[in-house]
């Protein structure tokens, strides 16, 4: 898709398909840093940095959906309007690289987060593997992804999304049945640091890429 970043490929046919998702008013460029560092645990897996498809209406960067004047009244509404092109996005990339939904990795952070974690209540599986950074579901979910696992990462002291969004989440997840985990990192604000990083690492390499 355009403007998205192929930040790391195998010289071989890749056996993994890592794709990191920004923010609201961030760019494909601003997670390059957590491409790069994966690349160098997943030798062989193909990591893209995706770019959101619209001008971010806060005046830079790039957005899925508006966050001018959301609520818990309008935000699922906004998530379900954009989510045809982000499932559309996932399926491009899998095409491109010849990896299916079993060996694809969706990585989000804030507003990518929501948007990869609503994509677990779509009626087709995307990923394997969902791991969320600093996000939370636009509703509660409703459904067990049966063939998702879902991680779950946020910072303690994130202002701008509460830690207790993950904890819902988490806990709804269970009850519905689903394979999710939670951790969170004290003092860690509205970010990604060398933790996160590490625990990503070790939540990835808990699974195992299968043929569909």
């Amino acid at each position: 898709m355009q403007d998205s970043i192929i930040v790391h490929q195998p010289t071989t046919a890749p056996d993994q398909l890592i794709l990191l998702f920004h923010g609201v008013g961030s760019r494909a460029e601003d997670l390059l840093p957590l491409g790069q560092a994966l690349g160098r645990h997943f030798a062989h897996a193909c990591i893209v940095s995706v770019r959101s498809p619209d001008a971010s209406d806060l005046g830079t960067g790039w957005q899925w959906f508006s966050v001018r004047g959301v609520d818990e009244a309008n935000r699922a509404t906004r998530v379900a309007d954009a989510m045809p092109r982000f499932v559309q996005t996932v399926q491009h990339w899998q095409g491109e690289m010849q990896v299916v939904a079993a060996a694809t990795a969706l990585i989000g952070f804030s507003q990518g987060a929501i948007m990869a974690l609503e994509s677990t209540q779509q009626p087709i599986s995307l990923a394997r593997s969902i791991i969320a950074i600093a996000g939370r579901f636009a509703q509660l979910p409703r459904n067990a992804p049966p063939d998702t696992h879902v991680h779950l990462m946020h910072g303690d002291a994130d202002p701008v999304m509460p830690a207790q969004l993950s904890e819902l989440a988490l806990g709804q997840l269970r009850t519905l049945g689903a394979s999710v985990t939670l951790d969170r990192f004290p003092g860690l604000g509205h970010g990604i640091d060398a933790r996160v990083l590490e625990r990503i690492v070790e939540r990835m390499r808990g699974w195992t890429p299968t043929p569909d």
